[in-house]
C-alpha cells in the first residue's frame, strides 16, 4: 500500500460520513480497537455490506485490532432504521442458520487479517428483563430516543406505528459497545450512516456508565450514480455475495457492467489498489473509455477477492468467449461447468433448423432458415451455413447475434 496515513487513506477512498471525532488526524496517531456489526436477518451480505468490511479493512491494513460482530440478538429484533412498517420476526433456527453464513462470508473477506469474531447472543442470551432494565434501560432518556427520524416517522400521524420490540433495538445495539469496550477495549464503532443514531446509543451509554469518551465512524451509502438507487440493487433484487444467490459468473459481470461515471468510486471503495494503482487505471481507462479496462480492473479484483484469483479468471475467461471473441474451444472443464451454470443445455439435433428452434433461438423454421442465411448464427465461433456446421462431442456454444446463447451437448 502507498504510505498514505489512516486518516488520508480514509478521506480519499471517500470512507468518512459523519463522525464524532473533531479531527479526523486523531486517528493517525491512536491505538485503535473496533468493532463492526453485521445483521443476519439474510443468509447471506451484499456488496453494499462489502462495502462496509472494505472500510474495516482500511483500519486493518494500518495495524489496528477488529471485533466483527455478527448480530445473532439483535437480528432477532429487527432494526427500524429505514423501515416504513414493521420487519417480520424470524425464527431463532433461521437466524442463528443466517449468522453461520454471515459469519464464513465475513471470515472469506478478512482472510488474510487478524480479527475476533463474536455474536452479541453470547452476552443476551443470559440477562434478564430485569438486569436489562436496571442495568441498561435505565441510562436511556426517551426523549432524545423518541425524536429519531425513524422513530419519529413511524410514531407520526402518518406512521405505521412501532413496537416496544423494535424500539428497544437502539438501545441493543448500544449495550453491544458498552460490552466490547469492557471486554476488548473497544473504542470505537465503525458502522453505515444508517446507523449513527444507534452508534450515539453506545457512545451516550458508555459516557453514563464508564465515564469514557469512545468514537464512531460511519462510511456513506453507496449510490449509483445513473439510476440515484441504492448499489447493488437491481430489477433482479440485491447482489449477494453468496454464489448460490448471486453466481461467480453474474457477480463478475455485474462489475464488469457498471457505468462509466462510477468507476474511480468503485475502485476506490471496493479494491486494496492504492491510490498509485488506482490513478494509473484511470488514466489507461480515460484514453479509451469503449475499452472498459476500469471495469475489468474492478470486475477481477472484486471478484478474486471474494470468490479466489482462479474462479476470477475463469469468470473473465468465460466473458471473453460469450462477449469478446475469445475461442470457445479453449475453455476448460472448469470454465465450461461455470458457463453451463449460466445458460441453458439443449440435447443435438441432426436437423440444424430443428435445433435451432429448440433452442429457443428462432419461433420458426422460417426464422431459423432466415438468420443462418444471414450469418446470424455461430457455432463454436464460426458461422455456420446450411449445408455447413459441424458439431463436436460433448459441448458446443450455440450463439444468435450478440448476447443470445445456448449449450447444445452432442
Amino acid at each position: 500500500m502507498s504510505k498514505m496515513t489512516l486518516s488520508e487513506e480514509l478521506s480519499w477512498r471517500g470512507f468518512i460520513k459523519q463522525t464524532t471525532i473533531k479531527d479526523i488526524k486523531e486517528l493517525d496517531n491512536k491505538k485503535i480497537i473496533f468493532y463492526h456489526g453485521y445483521d443476519a436477518s439474510a443468509d447471506s451480505q451484499t456488496i453494499g455490506n462489502l462495502a462496509a468490511m472494505m472500510f474495516d479493512k482500511v483500519f486493518l491494513r494500518h495495524g489496528h485490532k477488529a471485533v466483527i460482530l455478527a448480530g445473532g440478538a439483535t437480528s432477532m429484533i429487527g432494526d427500524p432504521g429505514g423501515k416504513d412498517k414493521e420487519r417480520p420476526m424470524q425464527s431463532e433456527e433461521v437466524i442463528s442458520f443466517n449468522v453461520s453464513c454471515a459469519e464464513k462470508q465475513l471470515k472469506q473477506v478478512f482472510k488474510d487479517n487478524d480479527f475476533t469474531l463474536v455474536n452479541n447472543i453470547e452476552w443476551f442470551k443470559s440477562m434478564n428483563v430485569i438486569d436489562y432494565l436496571r442495568g441498561v434501560g435505565k441510562h436511556f432518556s426517551m426523549t432524545p430516543l423518541i425524536q429519531r427520524d425513524y422513530i419519529a416517522k413511524r410514531i407520526g400521524e402518518d406512521g405505521d406505528g412501532i413496537s416496544y420490540t423494535e424500539f428497544s433495538y437502539t438501545i441493543l445495539q448500544g449495550y453491544d459497545f458498552l460490552y466490547l469496550y469492557r471486554k476488548y477495549g473497544v473504542n470505537l464503532q465503525l458502522a453505515g450512516s444508517d446507523q449513527w443514531g444507534n452508534s450515539l446509543s453506545g457512545i451516550d451509554l458508555i459516557r453514563r456508565v464508564e465515564g469514557v469518551e469512545v468514537d464512531v465512524i460511519t462510511l456513506p451509502l453507496v449510490i449509483n450514480k445513473t439510476t440515484g438507487k441504492k448499489f447493488g440493487k437491481s430489477e433482479d433484487g440485491a447482489v449477494w455475495l453468496d454464489e448460490n444467490k448471486t453466481s461467480v459468473f453474474k457477480f463478475y459481470q455485474f462489475w464488469l457492467n457498471i457505468d462509466d461515471e462510477g468507476c474511480e468510486e468503485y475502485l476506490k471503495i471496493y479494491t486494496e489498489l492504492d491510490k498509485k494503482e488506482i490513478d494509473s487505471v484511470l488514466k489507461e481507462f480515460e484514453n479509451n473509455r469503449s475499452s472498459r479496462y476500469a471495469q475489468k480492473v474492478l470486475a477481477k479484483e472484486i471478484t478474486s477477492l471474494l470468490h479466489g484469483r482462479d474462479r476470477a479468471l475463469s469468470a473473465e475467461k468465460v466473458s471473453n468467449v460469450l462477449f469478446g471473441g475469445e475461442n470457445f474451444m479453449d475453455l476448460n472443464d472448469n470454465e465450461l461447468e461455470l458457463l453451463s451454470k449460466e445458460l441453458a443445455t439443449v440435447k443435438y439435433l441432426d436437423d440444424i433448423i430443428e435445433l435451432i428452434v429448440s433452442a429457443n433461438l428462432a419461433t420458426s423454421k422460417t426464422e431459423a432458415r432466415n438468420l443462418v442465411n444471414s450469418g446470424a448464427i455461430n457455432l463454436n465461433g464460426n458461422k455456420i451455413s446450411l449445408d455447413e456446421y459441424g458439431f463436436i462431442e460433448g459441448i458446443n456454444l450455440l450463439k444468435k447475434g450478440k448476447n443470445s446463447f445456448v449449450l447444445v451437448k452432442k
